[in-house]
C-alpha cells in the first residue's frame, strides 16, 4: 500500500488538473508527477484511484486522529465534485463498466487456476474496493453491469475464506468488515 506522504501527493498532483480530467473522454490520465522518495511510482489519474488514495487518507487520520492535509484535500475534492456532479457522475460510470470487467478476468484466470492467482488477491482486491466507492456516483448504471457484480460477488464468496484484514492495521479504520467484507480474508489456493 502506498504510505501517507504519497496518497497526498497523488492527490495534490491530481487536484489541478481533476476538472480538465473530468471533462476528458478518457478513464485513465497520465499525472506527470513524482512520488515522494523511496515511493514507486504513482498510478495513473482516475477517479478510482482518487476516490481510494481519500478513503485511505480518511482511514489513516481516523486511525492517528490527525492529518490536516487530508482533510484540506477533501474539501477540495467535495468541491469539485459538486461544481461537476454530472461530469463526475459520467466519468464514475464509465470506471465502473472498465473495473467490472478487469475484475471478472482475475476471477475467471483465479478460477481456470487458482494456485496461480490467489497470491495476487490483496493486489487485485483492489478493484472491487474501488467497484464500492465509485458505485455511489455512477448514475444510470446498465442493469447488467449490476448483475455483473453481484454474479462476481457470488463467485468470491463461494471461494472467500474470511480472516484478518488483509492491508495495513491502519486502514482497518476506513474500510468496514460489513461493507468491504472482501478485505477481511483471502482466496482458497
Amino acid at each position: 500500500m502506498p504510505s501517507i506522504e504519497s496518497d497526498i501527493g497523488y492527490l495534490g498532483a491530481a487536484l489541478p488538473i481533476l476538472k480538465d480530467f473530468l471533462l476528458s473522454g478518457d478513464i485513465y490520465w497520465s499525472l506527470g508527477s513524482t512520488p515522494p522518495p523511496g515511493e514507486t511510482a504513482y498510478p495513473q489519474l482516475t477517479l478510482g484511484g482518487v476516490l481510494l488514495a481519500q478513503r485511505r487518507l480518511q482511514a489513516h487520520r481516523e486511525a492517528q486522529k490527525n492529518n490536516k492535509a487530508g482533510s484540506r484535500l477533501d474539501a477540495e475534492l467535495e468541491r469539485i465534485q459538486l461544481k461537476m456532479r454530472v461530469s463526475w457522475e459520467q466519468k464514475a460510470s464509465r470506471e465502473f463498466g472498465a473495473r467490472s470487467r478487469l475484475w471478472r478476468d482475475f476471477l475467471e484466470d483465479y478460477r481456470s487456476e487458482p494456485g496461480n492467482h490467489s497470491d495476487r488477491y490483496a493486489y487485485e482486491v483492489t478493484r472491487r474496493v474501488m467497484l464500492e466507492l465509485l458505485e455511489p456516483y455512477s448514475s444510470n448504471l446498465p442493469p447488467a453491469e449490476v448483475e455483473l457484480l453481484q454474479g462476481l460477488d457470488e463467485l468470491l464468496r463461494a471461494v472467500f475464506l474470511p480472516g484478518d484484514f488483509i492491508w495495513e492495521a491502519d486502514l482497518a479504520a476506513g474500510f468496514s468488515e460489513s461493507t468491504f467484507w472482501y478485505l477481511y480474508g483471502h482466496l482458497r489456493n
